[in-house]
């Protein structure tokens, strides 16, 4: 993605919020192709490669402020270490406990999260964080061919 245009997303998407050469980096690295829900420590890895001089302090501090203004999620998955996903639209995750990959699963059509639950007269729901477990159809395959 190229800076400018990552540049004015990134503006309006951290509210206002001064986009460091760090932050640029870091907001990259989660928004290009792979969008695999990294953990903080691969980001750091991706990151060395465009800015060698970052540190892994820097990346986690840019992580803590993009999920902070709402940029990214912070996934957290039973004991594994924190991941963050780019996609802001309403869907869950599916965690394989085979490879540990972690995949986006959106909502089927114009279904709105809140209504797939029953939930007591007068709930105010504030936040919905949906993950699922299981076998990947890749870890599934092997398994079959086996």
């Amino acid at each position: 993605m190229a800076s400018n245009q990552t540049d004015t997303i990134a503006r309006e998407q951290l509210g206002g919020l001064r986009l460091t050469k760090q932050r640029r980096v870091v907001y990259e690295v989660l928004m290009d192709g792979k969008r695999d829900h990294p953990t903080a420590a691969e980001v750091f890895e991706r990151a060395k490669v465009r800015m060698p001089s970052i540190s892994l302090a820097t990346v986690y501090n840019c992580l803590e402020t993009l999920t902070q203004v709402g940029a990214v999620k912070q996934v957290n998955l039973e004991r594994e270490a924190s991941r963050f996903c780019p996609n802001l639209n309403p869907h869950g995750h599916f965690y394989c406990s085979e490879c540990q990959s972690v995949a986006d699963v959106p909502l089927e059509g114009d279904c709105e999260s809140a209504r797939a639950w029953n939930l007591p007269d007068g709930t105010q729901l504030q936040h919905i964080d949906v993950t699922m477990k299981g076998v990947c159809p890749k870890c599934s395959e092997k398994k079959t061919a086996s």
